[in-house]
Parts: C-alpha cells; sequence; structure tokens
C-alpha cells in the first residue's frame, strides 16, 4: 500500500545502515561511552558553537521529553505547553505519569503565543492563592509543532525571554527538527534555536535515522546526575553505540540537513498535488506534514490504497487526515498519489 502515514514508516538512510555494518565488529565500551558517541557530540557540539554544550543520545521522542522534563521540574512545579502539543495529545499521560501537571495554553495552529504566555504567567503570580496550585516551571514548545507550524526567530527570543522573566525554562521538542530548519520559511539555524532555550532535541527517529533523538542541554547546563536518571528509568541502552553512529552519520557532511531538504522539496511537490487535485486544506505548512479535510466516504475511499494518518473529526461527515512526507518520499510515490487522486 502507498503510504503517506508518517515519516517513520521505513528503516533507516542507506548511509546510516552502510556505518552500522562497517563498525558491526568494531569492541566499544558501553552506555554510550564509545567513540562514536564521542564524535557524535563533538560535531553536534561544533554545529552548535557550544563547546560546553551536554548531550545524551536517547531511543525515543516520548522517552525523551518524559525523562528531560521531569528532571528540569522540581516537585512543585508543572509544564505549559499549547494545548495541542505532543506531550498533551499524544503521549498518554507520561508526563503525568512522572509526577507533573501539563498546563495547557491556547494555540492557534499549534503555536503559542507569547502574548499568552506572559498573561499566563502575570495571572498566576497575581494570585495570591498561587501557593495552593502547580506552578509553572517549564514551557515546553515544538518545532515544528504538531500541525507541522514553524515559531520564527524572533518568536522564539520573545518567549525565552519572557520566560526567563518569570525563572521559568523553556524545553523544546525537534522531533522533526531537520524539516523546520530546512524549510524556505524558516529563519533559525540550530544555533540560534540552542540560544533561545535551556533543552531541546535533535530528532532523529523521524529524519533518516532507524531511531534514537540528541537531547541537547546547551551551555552545560544539564540537571545533577542526569546519566544516573537515564539509567534509573531504564533508557540507558548497553549498546549506546547503536544511537551514536546513527547521529555520528548524520552530522558527518551535513547529512542531516541534505535529507531533510530533500524531504521538503517532496512537501512542496506534495502540496503542488493536493492543490491540482482540488484538495480542501485544512491546514497548508511549510514543512512536512499536510492536512487536509476529506467526506467520509472519500476518507474511506482513498484508505483502501493510502495510508494516511487519522487527525480530527471536525463534524459528522467530514475527517481531517494528515498526509506527511519524510527523507524516504520518491517522487514515483507522488505519482502514484497523484494517479489515485
Amino acid at each position: 500500500m502507498l503510504s503517506f502515514e508518517n515519516d517513520y514508516n521505513v528503516g533507516a538512510h542507506p548511509a546510516i545502515l552502510r556505518r552500522l555494518s562497517e563498525t558491526n565488529f568494531d569492541p566499544q565500551p558501553g552506555y554510550g561511552f564509545d567513540r562514536y558517541c564521542e564524535s557524535a557530540k563533538e560535531k553536534i557540539r561544533r554545529e552548535l558553537g557550544d563547546p560546553a554544550a551536554e548531550i545524551f543520545f536517547l531511543s525515543g521522542g516520548t522517552q525523551t521529553n518524559a525523562l528531560a522534563i521531569s528532571a528540569m521540574l522540581r516537585p512543585f512545579e508543572g509544564v505549559l505547553c499549547a494545548a495541542t502539543g505532543h506531550i498533551a495529545s499524544h503521549e498518554a499521560g507520561a508526563i503525568e505519569y512522572t509526577g507533573h501537571k501539563v498546563l495547557p495554553l491556547p494555540q492557534k495552529q499549534g503555536k503559542v503565543d507569547p502574548q499568552d504566555v506572559s498573561d499566563y504567567l502575570e495571572n498566576f503570580y497575581a494570585d495570591e492563592n498561587r501557593d495552593h496550585t502547580v506552578f509553572p516551571g517549564l514551557l515546553y514548545l515544538s518545532e515544528p509543532t504538531e500541525y507541522g507550524t514553524i515559531y520564527s526567530k524572533t518568536e522564539l527570543q520573545k518567549l525565552y525571554e519572557i520566560a526567563n522573566r518569570f525563572s521559568v525554562r523553556v524545553y523544546i521538542d525537534g522531533a522533526r527538527l531537520g524539516y523546520g530548519l530546512c524549510c524556505e520559511e524558516s529563519d533559525l539555524t540550530m544555533q540560534e534555536l540552542a540560544n533561545c532555550c535551556d533543552a531541546f532535541y535533535i530528532g532523529g527517529t523521524k529524519v533518516g535515522a532507524l531511531l534514537g533523538e540528541a537531547l541537547v542541554f546547551p551551555r552545560g547546563n544539564a540537571p545533577e546526575r542526569f546519566f544516573t536518571l537515564i539509567k534509573q528509568h531504564g533508557a540507558l541502552l548497553s549498546k549506546g553505540r547503536v544511537l551514536g553512529i546513527q547521529f555520528d552519520t548524520l552530522f558527518t557532511d551535513g547529512l542531516y540537513y541534505e535529507i531533510s531538504r530533500g524531504a521538503i522539496e517532496r512537501a512542496k511537490e506534495l502540496r503542488a498535488i493536493l492543490h491540482e487535485k482540488g484538495c480542501r486544506f485544512y491546514l497548508e505548512t511549510p514543512t512536512n506534514q499536510q492536512f487536509i479535510l476529506l467526506e467520509d466516504e472519500e476518507y474511506e475511499r482513498l484508505s483502501k490504497s493510502v495510508a494516511l494518518s487519522f487527525w480530527e473529526k471536525p463534524d459528522r461527515s467530514h475527517t481531517v487526515v494528515r498526509f506527511a512526507v519524510s527523507w524516504a518520499t520518491t517522487r514515483e510515490d507522488l505519482e502514484a498519489l497523484r494517479a489515485i487522486l
């Protein structure tokens, strides 16, 4: 079946598979102390221009979010998040399971507005009963958002400034970071993004890796004993090299950006096809996810030959679906979709 269901529906980029095979019989220390992890970390530090950055490799996004957020919060604190943010809508209460409340904010196309964040924090600290409530300790953002939209450099700088004013830390979910940075509308570099947060992760799973995310604490500000927290949560791979090799490959000769740009090119072609076929956009984005409003009968017809992601039901007779492309989407895939549509 033709699949536009998500951006992790195939294995890994061939360059990663080659490196895994080539290094298979090279004995290395465990738990991320191998030379491949160290090389990957150095390459990421150079990319950020931040020799003090602390980097940890983890296997998946939900795991990374739960570990990072819970480690950055004190027991009485919660995390501010767009109501549509991944930790609020798609992670089965993983953050709450760690003992921290998700505090939803208004959203527009997946983004939070700096003024809404400022208003929330000002109103919270103006409340004389605040000691009876959960304190906002961290602001969660995604780049791109769940809806494929992106923050500008100015927006991130403003959000970081507001958060700092109230001693709130900022954490950025970068599951699809490559696709966000490489779209034409982005005015951000990875280094500039790192300067606007206290932690973020570079998504590998959805951007070419077999699995894995690189969690970055810029400026050497990782929570105390974070390595031990990873172990305590059962998230420490004994064969940490599996993650290190992949990120070492992705950050060699600009491969991470190369394959991200390729996905963005396919996404532009997908948008053109959807327009050509008269599809109704629920949300058209600059990144690799497009949201289309379908009558339920059309959704049922398409689903027989194309794997799509159900998104929401705006009414009884329509369904919003997501088309997602990735680094592995080909022009042949798009031509096949054009014929079906």
